[in-house]
């Protein structure tokens, strides 16, 4: 046994040591950053509600959103197997997560966004994280089980 699941004992069955809940999250939390990341792609800045922004910005703002959207369709490439994608899921959670904080970082700085990017601000501090721990539990216990 490595030593990440070592000193653990074995898990009794639960709704949150099943694959199936777990891939039905994760399918639905990814429409957030795949909906948000096209609509950043298709719209750029003016998502955001704003008038006409300079080339440059909406470039910077196309780009991010495509890597929004690379993430989430990333998440969604897991879902078949997500028992067993614990380190991908690791990996890009940590990048939501930091994209959060630079996020968090705006809110002190520029003040309170509007209702869809305190929404982003959720997913990526709160339901992103929540679904990584949910995945390590999914992974644990199917480790502990074979």
């Amino acid at each position: 046994m490595s030593s990440l699941h070592a000193d653990f004992p074995a898990p009794s069955p639960s709704f949150f040591s099943a694959k199936a809940p777990l891939q039905i999250a994760v399918a639905i939390a990814g429409l957030v950053p795949v909906g948000a990341g096209l609509a950043g792609v298709l719209l750029g800045p003016a998502l955001a509600g704003r008038g006409v922004f300079a080339a440059s910005l909406d470039s910077h703002f196309s780009y991010l959103s495509g890597l929004l959207l690379g993430i989430g369709l990333a998440f969604w490439s897991f879902i078949p197997a997500i028992d067993r994608r614990g380190a991908q899921v690791r990996l890009l959670t940590m990048l939501v997560v930091i994209g959060g904080l630079g996020r968090l970082v705006s809110l002190w700085r520029a003040g309170t966004p509007d209702g869809p990017m305190q929404a982003a601000l959720v997913m990526e501090l709160l339901v992103t994280p929540a679904i990584c721990l949910w995945q390590w539990r999914v992974e644990h216990d199917a480790f502990c089980r074979n």
